[in-house]
């Protein structure tokens, strides 16, 4: 069963397009993931699709519920974890929980059941009594998820939900996360910049750039895409290694970024060698070279000619132009 359909979303704010005619299904009980950087568009997807945004054209369901047709059914079926914090740090974590299932009209009995049972799945039940703002951002995202999950949802979204966190606590976070994805069959829709987060959690990734869904698939499958093996050189000839390399047969992309060249291709271990001589042969000078297996970074930058973090960059660039205030 089809949990989420998207057909050629678009958003527009003032002229800027920040989601670009995408498409794409989730099926019931899958976790699927937004990757890509700031700026991409993951956060307005979800925001369109959580009907907290309209869309400037296109069309999209949540278990067969139009997003602009039927809102309030869509809001019924869905929980939601912001990228901001939205607890009130003034009330204790029951409290907090507690008015979340009076606005959703959970009748008093199974709304004490439900908190406690969720509270204990989070491991807060012995700080439910203590105020919001004693705590850590750990614990804080860990009762947001326990509050989006108590008027049970079908689908839960998650806009970056270990963004800020440690490693130790994003980890811990996962695995709750995975859990409620495997045990309770619930759709999970996240939003990441995470690589790795992005690996360990979803069944498939669609890697969003600049508003456009560039690819879609398993992670696997992502880095099968591109070729088995990744070389890296780094040197200062690097648009000249760069022209003696792609002229090889063997060779399925190669890329010049930050200062490195990047080649995508089978059996790298069998074409070091021959790298190591052309460039000897052309008076280039190679300050290191390596090889490993391709990473959803490498994914990113095969289909875009940037890497993640250079693209973050850019995209900070674009929206201090867009907010730059105008000269008279």
């Amino acid at each position: 069963m089809v949990a989420i359909e998207v057909e050629n979303l678009t958003k527009e704010f003032n002229g800027f397009v920040a989601v670009d005619h995408i498409s794409f299904s989730i099926e019931s009980g899958e976790a699927f993931g937004l990757l890509g950087p700031n700026g991409a568009g993951k956060t307005t997807t979800m925001s369109m699709l959580s009907t907290m945004l309209k869309p400037t054209s296109g069309r999209a369901s949540v278990h067969d519920f139009d997003i602009l047709k039927e809102q309030d059914d869509v809001r019924k079926s869905i929980g939601i974890v912001f990228q901001d914090q939205s607890l009130d740090e003034e009330l204790t974590a029951y409290e907090n929980m507690d008015f979340h299932g009076r606005l959703y009209r959970i009748p008093k009995n199974l709304r004490e059941k439900k908190i406690n049972e969720l509270l204990k799945l989070v491991e807060l039940e012995d700080k439910k009594d203590n105020l919001v703002k004693t705590y850590s951002g750990g614990m804080r995202r860990r009762l947001e998820i326990a509050r989006g999950l108590l008027h049970e949802p079908r689908v839960l979204f998650l806009d970056e939900p270990t963004l800020g966190l440690d490693p130790q606590t994003r980890n811990h976070l996962w695995s709750y996360i995975d859990r409620l994805n495997k045990e309770k069959g619930i759709t999970i829709i996240l939003t990441t910049h995470y690589m790795e987060e992005a690996d360990k959690l979803c069944d498939r990734i669609a890697i969003i750039d600049k508003g456009k869904i560039i690819a879609l698939d398993t992670s696997e499958k992502l880095k099968e895409s591109i070729g088995g093996d990744v070389i890296e050189i780094m040197s200062s000839d690097r648009d000249k290694i760069h022209s003696v390399i792609k002229a090889f047969s063997w060779v399925k992309h190669v890329d010049v970024h930050n200062g490195s060249v990047t080649i995508n291709l089978q059996n790298a271990e069998k074409h070091v060698a021959e790298i190591v001589n052309v460039a000897y042969d052309n008076g280039i000078e190679i300050e290191s070279i390596s090889i490993h297996k391709p990473t959803l970074e490498d994914v990113f930058l095969y289909y875009t000619g940037r890497t993640m973090r250079e693209e973050e960059a850019s995209s900070k660039d674009r929206m201090r132009m867009m907010h730059k205030p105008q000269r008279r």
